[in-house]
């Protein structure tokens, strides 16, 4: 089925893609690579990131992308592959934060997207496009224990973090007002991924996941992929797609008070400094 809506040429757009090595990611990682973008696959496991490159380069005349190995639930790892991309690219266009896990224990996780602001703003116009998913809608944060160090429930734990991601988007949108970066969400519909698998508790191949949710990868990496290259979302910021289209979310994640608590405890966490102000 064709695109509804039409995409621009990404020709010398550096656009930086996490969890880009299977699922969702590796599926928009292909269609920004069709557009002609330079890619910057930031992975967990470097050689599943080099093996997704090549494929890649097989298959699109796109510049070759490369690989930043990164840990996301370890802060040194994340500051170390923001130098690394520093390094290779003085200013990025496209940020897509897709990497997503649903793990039977605690991990913790960590934000990418500050420590690229400043070459985000200096290769403005440019985008960041965060994964969140339906699942935020029956999200609640509890600050007592934001990080479920007291209790851990996997699918609990998801919506959590799907909520902060919208949270966060929004907050991010407002203090990058006075700039020409934007930010958007999007929940990109149900797909027979391996983290559905997870939340869900159900085998992935040949199994009940599979048989009932038939939404290709093609089809989920649609919101990204739109969001990061479509003309029509130029300047478009601070916004929930589903798909293609503008939706709403959770009527939670507007609340503004909310918003600045999470990004403030958020930058506490990470000992962060010097986070755009509001």
């Amino acid at each position: 089925m064709a695109r509804k809506v039409p995409l621009g040429d990404m020709t010398g757009r550096v656009c930086v893609i996490t969890g880009a090595t299977r699922g969702i990611g590796r599926a928009t990682a292909a269609g920004l690579a069709e557009l002609g973008a330079t890619l910057v696959l930031v992975c967990r496991r470097l050689e599943d990131g080099k093996v997704v490159a090549r494929e890649l380069a097989a298959q699109h005349p796109a510049p070759p992308a490369r690989v930043v190995q990164v840990d996301l639930s370890s802060q040194r790892s994340i500051r170390e592959g923001a130098d690394a991309i520093r390094r290779y690219h003085p200013r990025i266009h496209v940020l897509v934060n897709n990497a997503g896990v649903i793990p039977k224990q605690r991990e913790t996780t960590v934000l990418l997207t500050n420590l690229l602001l400043d070459l985000l703003v200096q290769g403005a116009p440019s985008r960041v496009v965060n994964v969140a998913s339906g699942a935020h809608q029956g999200g609640v944060l509890d600050f007592s224990d934001l990080q479920s160090e007291r209790r851990y429930d996997p699918v609990r734990v998801y919506g959590r973090t799907k909520l902060a991601n919208v949270l966060f988007t929004y907050e991010l949108a407002r203090r990058l007002r006075a700039t020409e970066v934007t930010a958007n969400c999007l929940h990109p519909g149900v797909v027979a991924t391996k983290l559905l698998s997870d939340y869900m508790n159900l085998p992935l191949v040949g199994g009940a996941i599979a048989r009932t949710f038939g939404g290709s990868l093609e089809k989920g990496s649609e919101s990204s992929v739109h969001l990061a290259a479509s003309p029509e979302a130029e300047g478009v910021t601070g916004r929930y797609f589903v798909g293609e289209r503008e939706g709403r979310s959770s009527p939670v994640s507007y609340d503004e008070a909310l918003q600045r608590r999470l990004w403030d405890e958020s930058a506490r966490l990470t000992a962060l400094a010097g986070a755009p102000a509001p």
